[in-house]
């Protein structure tokens, strides 16, 4: 037997699952809170002995420290900038800049003040426009640039553009448009991973020394999605939604099949993720309030209360004050009574932001995507793992019962909810053990005993 400790170490907790990777067998799980102030490495070795199994392997995803922070500069909005707004969210990445055209010194300026980790350079089709893309390159070049870049625009460009960033670091990858409407994430992810292994783990001061940075394989969201496209995999033949409640966002991810051309100039992943930084249930709750507000969603006085249901003046006040109190203090105790309610509201907003797509003019929207055809939709984050399983179905339910929210809903989904978190830890465990993470999912979502 082998064993391979699958452990993500969070914003707020680290969690761990210890599975044999020849049967593909959870054989234990344990957490402990994330010891980000001083060194996350003794958090996750505290977590790993709470098992009480010595693993041979150990794989470790990381959203500690604010995660992957990722910056896209592109020619054009709704086309490379778009794309590469597209690529990064399914690298696991928090998008905190966009920006499309010929940077000037203000726009270098502003790209400064977004403090990205990473900057995804875009821009032109294969044998198109080069000029903005030398231009963009040139400017950080001569901005004494410092954050690494990931160069994955026109094809015909890239050698110049690289030559311009020579004093800055740098990876060059396939174009993530190369043809209008062709849109191609999978070698600007896998670059956007290695930059975030060999460049972002070590810079964030999570822990001293290098084991911690030897450990990781991936960013947390990423590990997420792998493990959703194996998922789906496993799941074929009909579409599927998770919607990820966690602390400090709110990440929901899709697998959609394509139903005929894609309309939309800028492409569609048809494995889509997309992350609300101002929707949690902890660092974020205040948002979580005020973007309920936008939405005009009353809160639920329970999860399984209709949300279109108005509330009382007070409960409508001890939720805002919850969310206060946790905003304020992450490390309270987890409360249902207001944390659930929460969990509700965020994973609606969501999963509305997933689906209707990005407003960008009076009735268009881009990025949308369509869900009628979601069959199994699963929900993941603490405060729904750790709920009665009866009460976290029910949050599922609002999502899925929102008929307000201007999607068209699942039509008849199964919902189920990863209690025993094994979405990440399959996800770690692809590249190398992809049948036991396989049969890690199958077991536990797709046929739980």
């Amino acid at each position: 037997m082998t064993r391979a400790a699958c452990v993500d170490v969070g914003s707020t907790y680290t969690k761990v699952a210890v599975v044999d990777v020849t049967s593909g067998e959870l054989l234990a799980a344990a957490s402990h809170p994330t010891t980000s102030s001083t060194d996350v490495l003794h958090g996750l070795d505290v977590a790993v002995r709470a098992t009480g199994l010595t693993p041979d392997l150990t794989y470790v995803c990381s959203s500690a420290g604010g995660g992957l922070r990722l910056a896209v500069v592109g020619y054009e909005a709704l086309v490379s900038a778009e794309a590469g707004r597209r690529v990064a969210l399914s690298a696991g990445a928090r998008v905190v800049h966009v920006t499309a055209g010929r940077l000037s010194t203000d726009g270098v300026r502003a790209l400064r003040a977004a403090r990205p980790d990473v900057v995804l350079l875009v821009g032109g089709t294969d044998g198109g426009d080069a000029d903005t893309l030398l231009h963009n390159a040139t400017r950080l070049g001569a901005a004494r640039w410092r954050r690494p870049v990931v160069l994955a625009g026109n094809a015909d460009a890239a050698a110049d553009a690289a030559r311009a960033l020579r004093d800055t670091p740098f990876v060059t990858c396939d174009n993530v448009l190369p043809r209008v409407g062709d849109l191609r994430p999978g070698p600007a992810r896998t670059a956007i991973r290695d930059v975030f292994l060999r460049h972002v783990i070590g810079g964030k001061g999570l822990s001293r020394g290098r084991r911690f940075a030897s450990l990781v394989r991936a960013a947390t969201p990423d590990a997420v999605l792998t493990g959703v496209e194996l998922l789906a995999r496993a799941h074929p033949g009909s579409g599927l939604l998770v919607v990820d409640v966690g602390g400090a966002t709110t990440d929901v991810y899709s697998v959609v099949a394509p139903t005929g051309p894609d309309p939309e100039v800028a492409g569609t992943a048809w494995h889509g993720r997309t992350v609300e930084g101002d929707l949690g249930v902890r660092w974020s709750a205040t948002g979580v309030i005020e973007a309920a507000a936008a939405e005009r969603i009353p809160a639920p006085a329970d999860p399984g209360a209709d949300p279109g249901a108005d509330l009382a003046a007070d409960l409508a006040a001890d939720l805002a004050a919850a969310a206060d109190a946790s905003a304020a203090d992450p490390g309270r105790p987890a409360d249902p009574r207001t944390d659930l309610p929460l969990a509700t509201l965020a994973a609606i907003v969501a999963v509305r932001r997933h689906a209707r797509g990005e407003a960008v003019a009076a009735g268009v929207r881009r990025g949308g995507r369509d869900l009628r055809e979601v069959s199994l939709v699963i929900g993941s984050g603490g405060v729904l793992r750790h709920a009665p399983p009866d009460r976290a179905r029910s949050v599922l339910a609002a999502v899925t019962g929102d008929l307000a929210g201007g999607w068209s809903v699942p039509r008849a989904p199964r919902l189920a909810v990863d209690t025993s978190y094994v979405l990440a830890p399959a996800g770690l465990l692809a590249p190398d053990h992809p049948e036991a993470a396989a049969t890690l999912l199958r077991a536990h979502l797709l046929h739980p005993a």
